[in-house]
């Protein structure tokens, strides 16, 4: 499959899985903010590593991690209907602490006490 199909391909995944997240009834995937990270398809399409995380944490995005393979199934047929593949590629839910690193990194620079210069501001405000 060429680059760009399967970049498209990755894309409409990520977007449809979005939506299905959102339909799950199971708790241990609705009670937490679940993001999905990053998608990667295989170039046969026969596997998909969607990497996840949970802004609770890593263990929030273990546990929505099990929850997603228990409904894998139905999360599949979904995608298949959705997205109309020939065939549709054997979901891999992988969990990340990316959304809790990220949220770390913004406390630290928001903590940093940074003196402005005034002339900085001067140049910021007349451009």
């Amino acid at each position: 499959m060429s680059g760009h199909k399967l970049g498209r391909t990755t894309e409409d995944i990520k977007r449809e899985l979005t939506a299905i997240f959102r339909e799950l009834k199971d708790p241990r995937v609705n009670s937490c903010f679940l993001s999905i990270v990053r998608v990667e398809v295989t170039n046969d399409l026969s596997y998909c590593t969607v990497y996840i995380s949970a802004l609770e944490g890593l263990d929030q995005a273990k546990v929505a991690a099990k929850g997603l393979k228990s409904a894998q199934g139905f999360i599949r047929r979904e995608l298949g209907l959705r997205l109309r593949l020939r065939h549709v590629p054997e979901l891999i839910f992988t969990p990340t602490d990316s959304i809790e690193y990220s949220a770390e990194i913004s406390r630290i620079l928001h903590s940093l006490d940074i003196p402005h210069d005034e002339e900085d501001e001067d140049e910021i405000h007349h451009a």
